[in-house]
């Protein structure tokens, strides 16, 4: 490997990341790298010599969150000059020169997984891509960890711009996974969830067959993971070996994303998801049957190009219908360049109904999920301790960090520690928290 010790002893640098988890993965590779050369990281922007600013494309709130970011970076850069403002990310990759001539006060742009050109601009030598993971920096919990197995996507959703951002789908080689994996669990990592644009798709361009089964069966046999997780499985791509493995495995959660954005054929249709509602059904059904307690999560889009008051209310059955464990709903933002971009589409204010109306569903469901739960015993992962009001928070498996929900550990008796799995008795619920006490071991 390339010796990438450079003398950057007083290089502090504050690093803000905004948008999904991916995008929090390749933060944490780069500073990783950063590390391993003798930078520090300051929470206080004003104190950093470097702002690293690692934007989210999205949809138009994103994209107005990391202009927002980038604004408020630029503000601290007039002030004190000297310092260097660097941006990167999928609103870079996506929008530079406009970006560039808009805020001209960056000091250099960059896109996506651009790790080694960002670590040459500040002088330092970067380690060739495929050993990059090997000094990850984990910037929150420890004891759990996003996993990229792939980069990229090849489908073509009309509503969808990630691959003009992030490029044709591209996975990762599994002994770099697997390694990475390994390296995780001893720093400690308990809990692996495994992201990808597509996490079915794995392996197909790699070694011309799916191989996420595989992957799975290696993950299982690292040494301190307890469990593994699996967001952004694609309706098309999905097989059922899939439920075969999360079945007869000890680590995998009995925990499915699958997004399927919508239920109404006509709209998957003008939404080129390439699937129907039959076959959504099909796998929902399959997992239900084989898996009676997976915690089955989804998102779904409302106010898409085509979605009639009739579509509408075919989603709302199939919601009420499915009763999903965890759902997220977006409401429609039209992208430049996507095959949506043209389509008439519901006014604004329909769509934001309409989403109201999702979620005030989903959240009835979630309370007669949750109050079935009161008197239960759950395995609870330990994020927070708070001994200032003796309250812990944690998740069940059924709950993925920062987009499920929680259970909340009150009157806490003993010292608890974060990253650490405690039996809980349910003894009361909310739309989206437990809430309980350890049992006493």
């Amino acid at each position: 490997m390339t010796d990438t010790k450079n003398k950057n002893h007083s290089l502090k640098v504050h690093v803000t990341t905004l948008g999904c988890s991916k995008n929090l993965y390749d933060s944490e590779i780069l500073m990783g790298q950063l590390k391993a050369n003798d930078a520090r990281f300051t929470d206080d922007p004003r104190q950093a010599d470097v702002l690293i600013v690692n934007t989210c494309g999205f949809i138009a709130p994103a994209k107005e969150e990391s202009i927002d970011a980038i604004l408020e970076a630029g503000k601290i850069k007039q002030q004190q000059p000297e310092k260097k403002l660097l941006v990167c990310g999928c609103l870079s990759q996506r929008y530079q020169p406009d970006l560039q001539k808009d805020i001209p006060e960056v000091d250099a742009y960059f896109g996506t997984e651009d790790f080694q050109n960002i670590l040459q601009y500040l002088n330092i030598t970067p380690e060739s891509p495929e050993h990059l993971y090997e000094h990850r920096y984990l910037s929150q919990q420890k004891h759990f960890a996003y996993l990229k197995i792939s980069e990229g996507c090849n489908h073509k959703c009309a509503f969808c711009a990630i691959p003009l951002m992030r490029g044709r789908h591209r996975s990762r080689r599994m002994d770099e996974i697997v390694n990475e994996a390994r390296l995780l669990a001893r720093q400690g990592v308990k809990e692996l969830i495994l992201i990808a644009q597509d996490t079915t798709f794995y392996g197909l361009d790699l070694y011309r067959k799916q191989r996420l089964t595989d992957l799975l069966w290696e993950l299982e046999k690292i040494d301190g993971i307890e469990w593994i997780r699996i967001h952004y499985a694609y309706p098309t791509t999905f097989r059922s070996e899939l439920v075969d493995v999360m079945a007869n495995s000890g680590k995998i959660v009995h925990y499915l994303d699958l997004p399927v954005q919508h239920i109404s054929d006509p709209v998957l249709k003008i939404m080129k998801r390439g699937g129907t509602s039959r076959r959504i059904r099909s796998i929902l059904n399959e997992v239900r049957e084989r898996i009676p307690d997976a915690a089955l999560r989804t998102t779904l889009i409302v106010g898409h190009p085509g979605e009639s008051e009739q579509d509408f209310q075919i989603l709302k059955d199939f919601v009420r219908e499915i009763r999903f464990d965890r759902l997220g709903v977006f409401t429609y933002s039209p992208e430049e360049n996507t095959a949506a971009f043209h389509l008439p589409h519901p006014e604004k204010e329909i769509a934001v109904a309409r989403h109201t109306e999702i979620m005030e569903i989903q959240q009835q469901i979630s309370y007669e999920k949750n109050r079935d739960k009161i008197g239960s015993t759950l395995r609870v992962l330990i994020d927070e301790y708070h001994p200032e009001s003796a309250t812990a928070i944690g998740r069940s498996y059924a709950d993925s960090p920062d987009i499920d929900n929680e259970v909340v550990i009150e009157k806490v008796t003993q010292k608890i520690k974060p990253g650490d799995f405690y039996t809980v008795r349910v003894e009361r619920a909310g739309e989206y928290e437990l809430f309980g006490k350890i049992l006493e071991e």
